[in-house]
């Protein structure tokens, strides 16, 4: 390959990369076509991108980025993903999917093929295998915000019930109260005639 075709693969994957700021490695080796169409789909679905390209032209177009180094001393055909709603949400797809019995390698196929977590990058700092699969076990963006949300609004919610609770409990009181003297205060009437 020249040096200008290399140019223009390591370009092309920079703009695809544009904006990233976390990415996982995934090796497909050993997985047919049709899977790997799956998996591509099963990921787009959820926002996640996948792209295959020669190791040494991603780390090129890494270089300045926030994924500088998410190719260093990484050996074979890996594919990155990127993309979801944060780093988590990645995470778990990607976990799911490499536990997933569907893409799990043949009973003859050599060992380390099917769809494998490879490793990956977060806020600058390279993640191994292990990493990933701690991480896809966190709270994912949503999970959190709706934790803080709720961890806001309880004690508003609180504080309202317990200011409406005894005036709800007086008008109560009062209403009722009302409603017998005015049973007491009403005239008999006279059914007999």
């Amino acid at each position: 390959m020249s040096k200008y075709v290399k140019g223009l693969i390591t370009d092309h994957v920079r703009t695809q990369m544009e904006g990233a700021q976390d990415a996982l490695l995934v090796s497909m080796v050993g997985v047919g076509s049709n899977i790997n169409g799956q998996i591509r789909t099963d990921l787009a679905s959820k926002g996640i991108r996948v792209l295959f390209v020669k190791n040494s032209l991603a780390r090129r177009a890494c270089v300045g980025s926030k994924l500088e180094g998410l190719f260093d001393n990484v050996e074979g055909s890996v594919a990155v993903c990127w993309g979801a709603a944060d780093v988590v949400s990645l995470a778990k797809e990607i976990v799911r999917l490499s536990q997933d019995k569907r893409f799990a390698p043949g009973k003859n196929a050599p060992a380390g093929t099917g769809f494998l977590v490879v490793g990956g990058i977060m806020d600058g700092d390279v993640m191994s295998p292990e990493m990933v699969v701690q991480v896809s076990k966190w709270a994912s963006r949503e999970e959190t915000i709706a934790k803080l949300v709720g961890q806001i609004l309880g004690p508003g919610a609180n504080l309202a019930a317990a200011l409406v609770g005894p005036g709800a409990a007086l008008a109560s009181q009062i209403k009722s109260k009302s409603e017998g003297e005015d049973a007491e205060a009403a005239p008999a009437v006279d059914t007999a005639s």
